[in-house]
């Protein structure tokens, strides 16, 4: 196995599974359409490819040595998941007008650098392909995970589009924004939880 395929298969792995950011661009999707939702897949991209470019250079060996400033991360991005989540539940039950909710590339970009799910993609990533050694691979494995988080994230954003043919009854949609917006809640609650016990170990 190569190590770009590698490199491939990890960032696929991590990008296309279920978590905060691709559960809202599935919402963004399916109440605003592929188009709208662009914006936040953008963002979301950069805001992690960025993230992760720093850790790479060394960058989280500083994080790490103050364990309780990334506690403090892991609490404000959980509060801004829930907050998003919250959002979702409100928003109103009419496809292509919904108020409630609309992703933004700022939204996007800040999600990621508060969400620990991808400041954990990120380490688990530098530490797996030893990318703090080479700034060449370092590199590399950006220029993948770019290409394949982007891809992911709006992948889920079309299948969401796809949803709205389906939640083009008010009533059906608000269930779904409603389901959406508690799946983002429960993570956050899930993720606070977590750091809790972390602090309390």
């Amino acid at each position: 196995m190569s190590v770009i395929f590698a490199m491939g298969l990890f960032a696929l792995s991590m990008s296309i599974s279920p978590g905060p950011v691709n559960l809202i661009a599935l919402a963004a999707g399916a109440n605003q359409g592929t188009k709208k939702a662009m914006p936040f897949v953008s963002g979301a991209t950069i805001g992690f490819t960025l993230l992760l470019y720093l850790l790479g250079l060394s960058f989280y060996q500083l994080i790490a040595q103050y364990s309780t400033l990334l506690n403090v991360l892991g609490v404000f991005g959980s509060a801004f998941i829930f907050y998003m989540g919250y959002q979702l539940m409100m928003s109103r039950s009419q496809l292509k007008i919904v108020n409630g909710l609309q992703p933004r590339f700022t939204q996007g970009f800040l999600l990621q650098w508060l969400n620990p799910k991808a400041w954990g993609a990120c380490i688990a990533g530098i530490s797996a392909f030893n990318l703090s050694q080479s700034h060449q691979q370092l590199l590399q494995f950006v220029s993948i995970y770019f290409v394949v988080c982007y891809l992911s994230i709006a992948a889920w954003a079309v299948f969401g589009d796809k949803l709205s043919c389906f939640l083009n009854d008010p009533q059906r949609l608000k269930f779904f924004n409603v389901m959406m917006g508690g799946c983002l809640i429960l993570i956050a609650l899930y993720l606070v939880t977590q750091q809790l016990l972390s602090v309390l170990a």
